[in-house]
C-alpha cells in the first residue's frame, strides 16, 4: 500500500495506473476510520482495479473550531486498518497541501442546503463541495463511494457532480450499525460509556417513526412523538427530526413511493452530535 502526502506525488503514480488502463475508485474520509469506511474500500476494491482512501479533515466544512479541534486524529490505525483491507494508496495530505491559499469560491447547492444539516451548520456544505471538488479534481476516479448515514451530503455531491459533469459514477453504500443499531460514526469514540449505553435509542426512535408512518399515523404526529421521545431522555438535545422526500430532502406531508421516503435525526448527545437516517 502506497501513502501519500502530495498531490504531486500521488498523480504520478495514479496516471502510471490509467496509463495501464488501470480504473479508480475514491473513498473520501476524514480519518478515525471504522467497519462503515471498509465496507466502502471493499466495495471499491471489487468495482476497480485500484483504490485510493483519501484521509483529511477538512477545516472549510467545520463551523465549530472546538469540533475541529477535537475531531480525532488516527492515521496509524487507520494505515493499518486499510492495509488490512487491500487499499491500494492513501491519500493523507497536511492542510497547506490541500489550501495552499484560503478558497474564495462559494457554492450555493439551493434548497439541497438549506434544511437540516445545513440549516443547523451554516457554511458546512461549502466546505464539503470544495474540498470534494478538489478530491476529484486530483484523483480523477472511475467511481466514488459515500455512506448512506450522510444523505445530505450524498444529495449534495450528487448535485455537484451533475452540475460540474464530473466524470465519473457515484456510488452510495448502506450504513453500516452496532449490534445495537448504532450508526457506526467516528464521533462514536467520543461518546462516554452512559453515553454510549443511551445512543442506540436514536435508531430505536427511528425504526419506530418508520413503523408508525407504514400504518398509516400522520406525518405530523410520528414527529411529536419522536420529538417527545427524545425529550425524554434528558441526555439528548434534539437538533431536528425530519421526515423528507430522499430526491428534494423538503419536508414532506404525507409518504411517497417506496424508496423515496427518509426520517433523518440530529442530536447532541452530550457534547457529541450524531446524525441518523432511514430509508423507505
Amino acid at each position: 500500500m502506497e501513502v501519500f502526502t502530495s498531490i504531486t506525488a500521488l498523480r504520478q503514480f495514479l496516471d502510471h495506473q490509467v496509463y495501464h488502463h488501470k480504473t479508480i475508485g475514491l473513498v473520501p474520509t476524514m480519518g478515525a476510520l471504522h467497519e462503515g469506511h471498509i465496507s466502502l474500500i471493499q466495495a471499491s476494491k471489487t468495482d476497480n482495479d485500484i483504490t485510493v482512501c483519501s484521509i483529511f479533515v477538512n477545516p472549510a466544512q467545520f463551523n465549530n473550531p472546538e469540533d475541529l479541534l477535537k475531531y480525532p486524529r488516527t492515521l496509524e490505525a487507520d494505515s493499518k486498518m486499510l492495509e488490512e483491507a487491500g487499499c491500494d494508496a492513501i491519500f493523507a495530505p497536511s492542510v497547506e497541501e490541500m489550501y495552499p491559499e484560503q478558497p474564495v469560491m462559494k457554492f450555493d447547492f439551493g434548497a439541497l442546503e438549506r434544511v437540516m444539516e445545513g440549516a443547523s451548520r451554516p457554511g458546512h456544505f461549502n466546505g464539503v463541495g470544495i474540498v470534494v471538488s478538489k478530491l476529484f479534481n486530483i484523483v480523477k476516479p472511475d467511481r466514488a463511494y459515500f455512506g448512506q448515514k450522510d444523505l445530505q451530503q450524498v444529495a449534495i455531491v450528487t448535485k455537484l457532480v451533475g452540475d460540474l459533469s464530473f466524470g465519473l459514477e457515484l456510488i452510495t453504500a448502506p450504513t453500516i450499525r452496532e449490534e445495537d443499531g448504532l450508526a457506526m460514526s467516528s464521533r462514536n469514540r467520543r461518546l462516554n460509556e452512559e453515553e454510549r449505553h443511551i445512543a442506540p435509542h436514536i435508531f430505536q426512535i427511528l425504526e419506530a417513526a418508520k413503523n408508525d408512518l407504514l400504518k398509516g399515523e400522520p406525518v405530523e404526529k410520528v414527529i411529536r412523538q419522536a420529538t417527545a421521545e427524545f425529550a425524554a431522555i434528558k441526555a439528548f438535545k434534539l437538533d431536528y427530526f425530519a421526515i423528507v422526500d430522499i430526491n428534494t430532502l423538503q419536508p414532506t406531508i404525507s409518504l411517497r413511493p417506496t424508496g423515496t421516503n427518509a426520517i433523518c435525526v440530529a442530536a447532541f448527545l452530550g457534547p457529541v452530535r450524531l446524525i441518523d437516517n432511514i430509508v423507505f
